[in-house]
């Protein structure tokens, strides 16, 4: 059994590069950074209180409450500093990112203006800590990173007149490059570590000023934060966006892979960030694509977790990114075959072409997570998966796509056009050559590629918070009242309690009532002798989006040291009720016409229901979260296929009901 100390000097030891050599001697000899540094020449102050989108006055900043109000964010965000992003085209900077999220467009990879339709409460550039900074210095031939021969391809990479799509091969060769041959480079010395650790800095520190420029309490909330890309032994990623609380103090540098790929060891350095009176969080993303590591009842060496563990883990790590554009993680069919809204916007392929996803289901999928958490406090144990829900999207553009109808991808230059997308089909030329984004898929003689296909327009994070400020957002993270949307605005409450009564869904003052006498998503609520819970839920739809279909409550419970999992609609839109055998609502009258994506007026701006478990037993541990249907809308690959005048995939769903997840409550028995 290999112990921490050990693992620490084998990652350390080993792993030496960039951000490990350098930051393992700053997180022992050097102080935190102020994070509020003076800046010349800031943008203009934000006007007060409003935006104007599209010739709408939009009320952005409601005033604080007690009742606390929805926030909706984006905290999963690259720009230029990624060394990915910057090798598939991003230009966009941190300062960049942040006017994008307030309203203003600005330019992607393929010189097209990107807006977003209504302007984001919140965001957060997380770029990777792994050669932060340096493909961007390494384009410029002033640098002197480049001027190694390894770098030399790199120069003005993303000039205009190499921006083509006939670059693709070469950026694709580049990114293996930097991947395979600069930790080479820093562990032998031909590129000077000294200098690397400048370029490191330099961006994570204009990271940390845009973030402080653009911090507008009550108006626009950003946060310090970056992306901590580990990766389990099968080379299953294990990734996190490290999310800092305030705006008084930062680390130096960010803590990287090149410390340690196990994320106790990022655990152990938050620990002791927060000993110095530094406040973070860290939220695991795609653990759909994780090859059965993120949910697992063994740590990184593949010892049994114990208690000690499972406290760390949900001390730093109490939230999960449950949707994005690679994929939804919140459950699989084959893991929930009774489920019949389970398979929805699942990525079928990792990123390698023809490498299918492996592992264990219920190590990849929050429910399985859940599932695994409810079994370790049955026998005892502490749970370690005790989680909060959000979304985000891991845009490598700086510009959230949450819009099916305007989807601009992720991947620059990479997955630019339909055809790129696997939308509709390639060119001729192009359908004979070798696919460099997927396995390609014959259809009567037509060939798509298929990389990004199964990638989606998603997603948001809300929160409900008393303000628009760091404080209030972040303390919403802390405690889970915290849910997750697939790209619309959808408002979710979720309360539970045993003092609700009917009458309290038409009160005005139904919010406060179930503040004072319940409790919230992301709570647990204790057991009350002789009494079974009542379940509030409620649901807004997006003004924007599609009317709502259903609202359902998710369980999943231990029965005599079994688990068993249901899903039960609990509010119905038509004037429709729930059948009591069934637990469904009847079919909808809701219908899209792919010739134009036009849907039928019908549905419900808000669903609201009281709801107690017609299978409750006092006795059985158990979860509760909300899940929020809209109406189905055309998807992204179809609007892409009705633009260019073709017929949709026969093998992609045409439709998707975009949808929201509140946080769970857990009931203790």
């Amino acid at each position: 059994m290999m112990t921490k100390l050990n693992h620490n000097l084998f990652t350390i030891g080993i792993l030496t590069s960039l951000i490990g050599w350098t930051s393992a001697q700053c997180a022992e000899s050097e102080p935190a950074v102020l994070a509020t540094p003076t800046e010349q020449n800031a943008p203009p102050p934000v006007p007060d209180n409003v935006f104007t989108v599209d010739g709408e006055t939009l009320t952005l900043h409601p005033e604080a409450s007690a009742r606390r109000n929805a926030y909706f964010g984006d905290i999963h965000v690259h720009t230029m500093y990624s060394f990915d992003a910057f090798l598939f085209g991003t230009m966009a900077t941190p300062d960049d990112a942040y006017r994008y999220a307030k309203g203003a467009a600005i330019k992607h990879p393929g010189e097209v203006d990107v807006q977003l339709r209504e302007p984001l409460d919140f965001y957060a550039v997380t770029d990777h800590a792994m050669f932060l900074g340096m493909v961007a210095s390494a384009a410029d031939p002033t640098s002197e990173l480049s001027k190694l021969d390894l770098y030399k391809s790199f120069h003005n990479l993303n000039a205009p007149e190499n921006m083509g799509t006939d670059s693709i091969d070469s950026r694709l060769q580049g990114f293996y490059t930097v991947m395979s041959e600069t930790p080479k480079g820093l562990a032998d010395g031909s590129i000077d570590k000294d200098m690397a650790t400048d370029i490191a800095r330099s961006a994570w520190l204009d990271t940390i000023r845009a973030a402080e420029r653009h911090n507008d309490p009550g108006k626009f909330t950003t946060f310090i934060a970056y992306e901590y890309t580990g990766a389990a032994a099968n080379y299953g990623p294990l990734h996190r966006n490290i999310i800092f609380k305030g705006n008084d103090r930062a680390p130096s540098t960010p803590f990287s892979r090149y410390h340690s790929q196990d994320p106790e060891g990022l655990w152990d350095w938050m620990d002791d960030l927060r000993k110095q009176g530094i406040e973070s969080l860290a939220i695991p993303h795609n653990s759909n694509m994780s090859v059965g590591q993120m949910f697992t009842t063994t740590d990184w060496f593949g010892n049994p977790i114990d208690d000690a563990y499972a406290d760390q883990r949900m001390r730093n790590e109490p939230l999960v990114e449950i949707t994005q554009i690679k994929g939804t993680s919140e459950t699989h069919p084959a893991l929930s075959p009774n489920d019949e809204w389970a398979d929805f916007e699942i990525l079928s392929w990792m990123s390698a072409p023809g490498n299918p996803l492996a592992g264990a289901p219920e190590a990849n999928y929050i429910r399985g997570a859940l599932r695994q958490g409810l079994a370790r406090e049955e026998a005892g144990g502490v749970n370690p998966y005790k989680l909060g829900f959000i979304g985000s999207s891991d845009t490598h553009t700086g510009a959230t796509p949450d819009e099916e109808s305007n989807y601009p991808a992720k991947n620059g230059i990479l997955d630019l056009t339909s055809a790129q997308r696997g939308s509709i089909p390639l060119p001729v030329d192009e359908a004979t050559a070798p696919q460099d984004a997927g396995n390609g898929t014959q259809q009567s003689e037509v060939k798509y590629a298929d990389g990004y296909i199964t990638w989606g327009a998603s997603g948001l994070a809300g929160v409900w918070a008393e303000e628009n400020t760091r404080e209030a957002i972040y303390n919403a993270f802390r405690r889970k009242e915290t849910f997750a949307t697939s790209g619309p605005r959808i408002r979710v409450r979720f309360f539970a309690g045993y003092n609700f009564d009917s009458n309290m869904l038409d009160s005005k003052d139904m919010v406060a009532k179930a503040y004072a006498e319940g409790v919230t998503m992301g709570s647990d609520l204790l057991a009350r002798q002789g009494s079974i819970p009542q379940f509030l839920v409620w649901a807004l739809r997006d003004a924007r989006g599609a009317a709502l279909q259903r609202i359902q409550v998710v369980k999943g419970a231990m029965i005599a040291g079994k688990y068993s999992e249901a899903v039960y609609d609990v509010a119905c839109s038509e004037g429709q009720k729930v059948d009591p055998k069934t637990h469904r609502c009847p079919d909808s009258s809701a219908t899209v016409n792919l010739a134009d994506c036009s849907t039928a007026d019908v549905g419900a701006s808000e669903l609201k229901s009281l709801w107690a478990d017609p299978d409750f037993d006092a006795a059985q541990r158990a979860y509760y979260y909300v899940r929020v249907l809209e109406n189905p809308t055309c998807r992204w690959s179809t609007w892409d296929a009705l633009r260019a005048g073709v017929k949709p995939r026969s093998d992609v769903q045409p439709t998707l009901q975009e949808r929201a997840w509140s946080s769970p409550i857990w009931y203790v028995p």
